[in-house]
């Protein structure tokens, strides 16, 4: 069942997290002090109550149980009292992990040391330093960032099939191609015009753009930016607009049409230098390039990147298809003008070969049996869970537009409602309500709403081709007389899972509900898979909306959404694009509950507060906090050798350890620790202490253990570049930036 192996992956994840650590060295400062953070360097020092002082080095990771439990070695060093010989040796972790996908950080529980070598030390003695090192490490140091966890899977054990279980489709949107300037005005459906308070102007409420309608001439306005075009033909024939209608100035003045009234009149634009202005009524996609295509050689590959447009594109030899990646999806076309077809299949075997700092790497993450389509999948598919009091926590308010109007959904015993904008299906006698990730249920249509403790089965056979699917990600993991505890995945936002990799978007088309039957046109929509240029984000694991080309109001065919309390329009004040859209500071789906704040997409379960809904991941802001909160601070120190010390303080005092300059200490799976040197390893230490070790290759390291630190140190490099490479995106998210690579940031769009 689809429940069972969304479980299985979340377990994994939360095992792997464990194993990794802090930033590398190198992103230390030499005066910083501050509270223990997730970053926080490697290895790090406890005072223990018992007596004495450990120096615990970066874990690594061994294997998982059943996908729920991991296995860990770090190697360790214990001083008895100040100025003693440390006593070198390894432990064996075992722990479950909580993930938190926004703030990209993972916790260790319930963790247990059941193993420890220490030759210096009689058992007795080292299990009891160990004991006290399991009850007093501070929770703080129990977090750690989840870049570091991806770069310790094994992508090998862990690849998705390449079928479509979910049934996703991926017919292919129409694809307006353009080299000179262009937009795209996308409605969703035919023109739905709405009238507006005291004016002779209509508006149009189902698309991204600010497009108005004057009846007495029959004349459409739309804006860009500050730019005005009119036209007689929606379709066709739009021209500089020239001298604007008075009533254009004349609209009410509310956040409703701010943007509209701060470019009344607007800057003048010549016809030569207007946009090409592509207008739609069914889903579409939009590809500029400044001037004719411009190509450059993929290095190691036959692939040609097309380098001056926004999309994703590339081109298989001088003469060969054009294949253009949109939505998670790959279409293949002999020319930019189509017809494009389905490719993601039937990729060349080249686009596995895109180089990691090539500047569009990040569609890597679309390309079935890469590395980074296998962590795409598996974020994916991190559940988010929150615990509900049940006996507080209200249901909003359900409005209809009439009578409750509920229609079959297909292949099911279930009906929707319709004329609603809250998720709600009716199986026997029972109406259940999806709400923020948070299921009600009620025995009338009307409520009244309680939390609801048991979902039946038969919701979770709700098909792809309904708008009701997105619920079938919201599951009951526990419940009690006064909690319930909910979790999605984010497929419930939209992003899917097909083909092997990370999709925006089902690839139906929903038609939304409308009906005009008093003085504005009540529209309902559902989100969808085409008019975003949706790209995927491989900072965040978050699908992204695309250049402005696509309109300023958060996704085409979504300007407006309609208050049923009110019966009035809210305009630019919600975002239906891909979960993590940037659009605006704050906006919020109500068909999806999708919120996007500026930086990324925030928890679902942050909308409700934290009075009656506790987020399961609400130890990731302890984890960011100071040391008011964990009494424990941690301050890194560089010397001029690039050698460092790290000094720990906590309840039980302070003490500082030497550090090798690379974190050059690991702990082999054999109970030894080894010491990385250059080319080699020599050993320092552990079961046996007497053993010298290797300088150069093998010698006296058997070949399990060798290829076993190798790996190990491939994967703490490349954890610590990918954390501070997050980092170094996200303090550049005051600005509209995109994530091209996989390495050296995004650039601007």
């Amino acid at each position: 069942m689809r429940t069972d192996r969304k479980s299985s992956l979340f377990a994994m994840v939360m095992v792997l997290a464990m194993f990794v650590s802090g930033l590398a060295p190198a992103a230390l400062s030499q005066t910083k002090t501050g509270p223990t953070q997730p970053g926080a360097p490697y290895p790090r020092t406890y005072k223990l109550s018992s007596g004495g002082s450990v120096t615990l080095f970066e874990p690594q990771i061994a294997s998982w149980f059943g996908q729920d439990r991991m296995v860990a070695w770090s190697a360790i060093s214990y001083e008895a009292k100040p100025g003693d010989t440390p006593a070198v040796g390894s432990i064996k972790i075992e722990a479950n992990t909580d993930v938190a996908l926004d703030d990209r950080l993972v916790r260790f529980r319930d963790f247990e040391i059941p193993e420890v070598n220490l030759s210096a030390l009689s058992r007795e003695d080292a299990r009891k330093v160990t004991t006290a090192l399991q009850a007093e490490l501070p929770e703080a140091d129990k977090i750690i960032p989840l870049d570091k966890v991806l770069a310790a899977i094994d992508k090998s054990q862990l690849m998705p099939k390449a079928d479509n279980p979910a049934g996703v489709k991926a017919d292919p949107p129409t694809v307006f191609y353009s080299s000179k300037p262009a937009v795209l005005v996308g409605f969703d459906g035919d023109p739905i015009w709405s009238p507006i308070k005291d004016s002779e102007l209509q508006y149009a409420v189902n698309t991204n753009w600010d497009i108005f309608q004057q009846p007495s001439t029959k004349t459409f306005y739309l804006r860009r930016d500050a730019n005005w075009f009119k036209s007689n033909d929606l379709n066709s024939g739009w021209v500089p607009a020239g001298t604007l209608p008075p009533s254009l100035g004349k609209l009410p003045r509310d956040d409703n049409w701010k943007d509209v009234n701060v470019n009344v009149p607007g800057s003048k634009i010549s016809a030569d230098k207007m946009p090409k202005i592509f207008v739609t009524t069914t889903p579409s996609e939009l590809i500029v390039t400044d001037g004719q295509p411009k190509y450059t050689p993929v290095a190691g590959t036959s692939l040609l990147w097309v380098n001056n447009t926004e999309a994703d594109v590339f081109r298989n030899g001088a003469a060969g298809a054009f294949y253009y990646l949109v939505a998670g999806r790959w279409f293949s076309g002999p020319s930019l003008d189509g017809p494009w077809t389905f490719a993601t299949p039937d990729l060349p075997s080249d686009f596995k070969s895109i180089p990691l700092d090539h500047p569009r790497s990040r569609v890597l993450a679309s390309v079935p049996g890469t590395d980074q389509a296998t962590e795409a999948v598996l974020q994916a598919s991190v559940p988010t869970t929150a615990t509900v009091d049940r006996t507080q926590l209200k249901a909003p308010e359900v409005v209809y537009q009439g009578e409750p109007n509920f229609q079959p959904i297909k292949d099911t015993m279930l009906w929707q409602a319709v004329n609603t904008d809250k998720q709600i299906v009716k199986f026997g006698e029972k109406y259940y309500m999806c709400y923020q990730a948070v299921w009600f249920v009620s025995d009338a249509p009307m409520g009244p709403w309680t939390v609801a403790s048991m979902i039946p089965a038969e919701i979770y056979k709700i098909p792809a081709s309904s708008p009701m699917h997105n619920v079938t990600y919201v599951t009951i993991k526990e419940s009690t007389p006064t909690y319930v505890t909910y979790s999605y995945v984010p497929a419930y936002t939209g992003m899917m899972v097909a083909w092997g990799c990370a999709v925006w978007g089902t690839g139906w088309y929903y038609a939304p509900w409308v009906y005009y039957g008093i003085y504005y046109p009540i529209y309902y929509p559902y989100y969808r898979t085409y008019g975003y240029a949706a790209w995927y984000n491989p900072y965040l694991g978050v699908y992204g909306r695309g250049a402005l080309v696509y309109g300023p109001y958060g996704g085409v065919g979504f300007g407006a959404v309609y208050n049923p309390r009110t019966g009035v329009y809210a305009r630019g004040a919600t975002a239906y694009g891909p979960y993590g859209s940037r659009t605006f500071a704050q906006a919020y789906n109500p068909r999806t509950g999708t919120y996007a704040q500026t930086r990324q997409g925030s928890n679902i379960y942050g909308s409700w507060g934290s009075s009656y809904v506790q987020r399961g991941d609400s130890w990731a802001q302890t984890g960011r906090a100071s040391s008011n909160v964990t009494g424990n601070s941690v301050a890194g120190i560089r010397t001029s050798s690039g050698a460092g010390a790290v000094t720990g303080t906590g309840q039980n005092g302070r003490t500082t350890v030497a550090k090798s300059k690379s974190g050059d200490i690991y702990a082999g799976h054999n109970g030894n620790v080894y010491k990385k040197t250059g080319d080699g390893w020599s050993s320092v230490g552990g079961a046996n202490a007497g053993q010298t070790g290797t300088q150069n290759g093998l010698g006296g390291i058997d070949s399990s253990t060798y290829n076993q630190l190798n790996r190990d140190s491939k994967a703490r490099t490349e954890g610590a570049m990918r954390t501070q490479n997050y980092n170094n995106y996200r303090s550049n998210m005051g600005g509209r930036m995109s994530a091209g690579s996989y390495r050296g940031g995004g650039r601007r769009r």
